[in-house]
């Protein structure tokens, strides 16, 4: 898998968080000769400009509708050309579908443009939830709900013995953890929401983060701990953090989990 946005909340660029990068979630994941993508976040832009120009398929699990999962697909260049072939998995929330909710954030007086207007790809929109499994070049994908303002999936992939967990944005301290946990076990790969430090998630530095929908570091291991998942993977960074802040945090979790690694843009690692 490759990283191509790791920041949570909204795009921090610049000389501060050039080591980790700045842009928004999006993770390329790929095995046998499938290509799955985890959120469309800023760094979906620069995805799509890896992409060559004899058509390329993949499948695209968003795991929810803020914007900063999503505010890279109007810039998502592969949508453009007609030799793609993309399938949306995603859960409908409020009513709305996939389709009516990722066309809805590209209408004026938003954007410029319609989706209907600029999509040439060939695109497919199909409603996943909690619960569900499908197959797709011989792995099995999975989802579960997860603890975050407006309804969030997590999703695991397992593969040829191999698994992979991608939890951007979930707040530890519900009654979902034991299941997640379940959901999680074993997992070679936890790719964790590890936004806040405990100090700052419980309002002794800053404003109390409580209720934000997000964790902290210590979470972060002891989710690793408690599902024994074998790597963990620090995830959806403070868009305030900066490099060194990065550095000092992972320092602090390898205490811990010494294998850990906090997501920087391009790092690519094998499950």
């Amino acid at each position: 898998m490759r990283f191509w946005g790791v920041r949570g909340s909204i795009p921090s660029p610049g000389t501060a968080t050039r080591r980790f990068g700045g842009n928004t979630p999006c993770v390329e994941v790929r095995f046998g000769d499938q290509l799955v993508i985890f959120d469309l976040g800023s760094g979906a832009r620069g995805l799509g400009e890896s992409f060559g120009r004899e058509g390329t398929k993949a499948a695209i699990f968003v795991s929810h509708y803020h914007y900063d999962h999503l505010q890279g697909l109007p810039f998502f260049t592969p949508m453009f050309n007609p030799k793609n072939a993309f399938v949306v998995y995603g859960p409908s929330r409020n009513g709305l579908g996939i389709k009516e909710i990722l066309a809805g954030q590209m209408v004026q007086p938003y954007f410029p443009v319609t989706a209907e207007m600029v999509f040439r790809a060939h695109v497919e929109y199909r409603e996943f939830s909690s619960g569900q499994t499908l197959e797709i070049g011989g792995a099995k994908i999975s989802a579960i709900e997860l603890n975050h303002p407006g309804g969030n999936l997590g999703y695991r992939i397992d593969y040829k013995g191999k698994s992979v967990v991608y939890a951007t944005d979930i707040e530890h301290g519900s009654k979902l953890d034991e299941r997640f946990y379940e959901f999680s076990r074993g997992a070679d790969l936890l790719i964790y929401d590890a936004m806040y430090t405990e100090d700052e998630y419980r309002g002794r530095a800053g404003p109390p983060r409580t209720g934000w929908g997000h964790s902290t570091w210590q979470a972060a291991v002891a989710a690793a701990d408690t599902a024994g998942v074998k790597r963990l993977v620090l995830f959806h960074h403070d868009p305030t953090r900066d490099d060194e802040g990065m550095e000092k945090m992972l320092r602090e979790v390898r205490k811990y989990r010494p294998e850990a690694v906090a997501a920087r843009e391009q790092m690519v690692l094998t499950a």
